[in-house]
């Protein structure tokens, strides 16, 4: 992972003269737009706990404080830019209406917090969208439009809609509003932990990432921030670094919420201004903090939302013995993701395995094969037989045995076994 050692200019003063304005949807991003946030929506979004996690800090080598926004009502933080931007809305401008293009949690926190507040409201999704998230965003009171077999044909209708029927675009990202009400994450973390030394932070777009950073190096400026993405869309990355994207950019990744073509006009210079360095993690790194979440902390995040714990477990040396606040911005995961994400990382773990099994084509192989793996402990998951396609001489067959265990070690001593009783055996699967 690269790093920076310096940033560019300080953030601004807190000044209350600056807030005069900062209604308007062109106010310029400043501290205090941030604090106007906080004051703005407090009382009306979920205060979701930040707390340190004895046990990751134990696998990771620093200390883990976690900060829960999976539990907003939505189960992402974009409630706090969407609620910032709407109650900032003129009367004129709520009668009208606001529109947003999105096909996940900014739809569904726009809809909600619009329904409440009694503002009509259209999300405009492509044609793609899971069936689940257009039912969802319509169960929340938008009316959601399907359009264009891309986001960026989504996009277009829904500019042209905005258009013809006079709303106010929400923007995801790239709104000073959105932006403030993301950074008052910063103000709620580090009220309850001012002494964290790191802050790790998803970024798509670069709203959270670009809010929270101008907050939190207003109220402690040696705090060092790091962003993460999916190294499948690097776009914030690459402006980062003025890096050109390798092979895999484009492809689909866990971290839907953060796979974002480019990045904000107003948020990467807030990045480049106040973040330290930019990590990627693979898909691997990106379950097996899914999972951990899962197994440790009995909480659901979805792929974005655990980028943060995948970049810390990815570069251990760099966060050792430090104090890190990681957000869990979004827990909106639909469950076959999920069993796939925890099925792959059981086998890359070793705690679910295939074992290919050579053994002579008798009555009574099989009940030994169990009863050997009965006496270590492993469970037999699923059995099958291969003899016409595993190239073995008439009368032997391959019976393929799918196990779990509790950890390589577990599987060595099985596979062990079964060979000093006199079975060929190995393990399909990575090694």
């Amino acid at each position: 992972m690269q790093t920076r050692t310096s940033r560019g200019p300080a953030v601004p003063s807190d000044n209350p003269t600056e807030s005069a304005q900062s209604n308007q949807p062109g106010a310029a991003l400043s501290v205090n737009l941030v604090r106007e946030a906080a004051r703005r929506i407090g009382g009306q979004l979920i205060d979701t706990p930040f707390m340190h996690s004895k046990t990751l800090s134990e696998v990771a080598g620093c200390e883990i404080y976690l900060k829960f926004e999976n539990l907003q009502f939505t189960a992402s933080f974009k409630e706090r830019g969407a609620l910032n931007k709407l109650l900032a809305l003129t009367d004129a401008e709520r009668e009208r209406g606001v529109i947003a293009v999105s096909a996940g949690n900014h739809a569904q926190g726009v809809a909600y917090h619009a329904t409440r507040l009694g503002i009509p409201s259209t999300i405009v999704m492509p044609r793609f969208a899971p069936f689940v998230k257009i039912e969802n965003t319509e169960r929340l009171g938008a009316e959601v439009v399907l359009a264009g077999e891309t986001f960026a044909q989504a996009r277009e209708q829904m500019l042209t809609l905005a258009t013809e029927r006079g709303m106010t675009l929400v923007h995801p990202y790239d709104d000073p509003l959105v932006i403030a009400g993301q950074g008052t994450l910063a103000i709620e973390m580090l009220g309850a932990q001012p002494a964290l030394d790191d802050l790790v932070i998803p970024i798509g777009g670069g709203g959270l990432l670009g809010g929270i950073a101008l907050m939190a190096h207003a109220m402690q400026p040696e705090l060092r921030i790091t962003g993460v993405q999916a190294e499948r869309f690097p776009a914030a990355w690459c402006a980062f670094y003025g890096k050109a994207p390798g092979e895999q950019a484009g492809m689909s990744t866990i971290a839907e919420g953060i796979a974002v073509e480019n990045p904000g006009q107003l948020t990467m210079p807030l990045i480049r201004e106040h973040v330290d360095a930019i990590a990627l993690v693979d898909e691997a790194q990106l379950e097996h903090a899914i999972v951990l979440l899962l197994e440790i902390e009995k909480t659901v995040a979805e792929g974005a939302g655990a980028a943060g714990l995948a970049a810390v477990l990815s570069d251990p040396a760099r966060y050792a013995g430090r104090k890190v606040g990681l957000v869990l911005c979004g827990g909106n995961i639909d469950s076959l993701t999920l069993s796939d994400a925890i099925t792959r990382h059981m086998v890359r773990h070793r705690r679910m395995a295939r074992l290919l099994i050579t053994a002579r084509d008798v009555p009574g192989s099989l009940a030994s094969i169990a009863t050997i793996l009965g006496e270590q402990g492993a469970n037999i998951e699923e059995v099958t037989h291969q003899r016409a396609f595993a190239g073995l001489p008439v009368r032997y067959v391959r019976i393929d045995v799918t196990i779990s265990t509790r950890g390589q070690a577990h599987l060595d001593r099985a596979m062990a076994a079964l060979r000093v009783a006199g079975f060929s055996c190995d393990a399909a699967g990575p090694q």
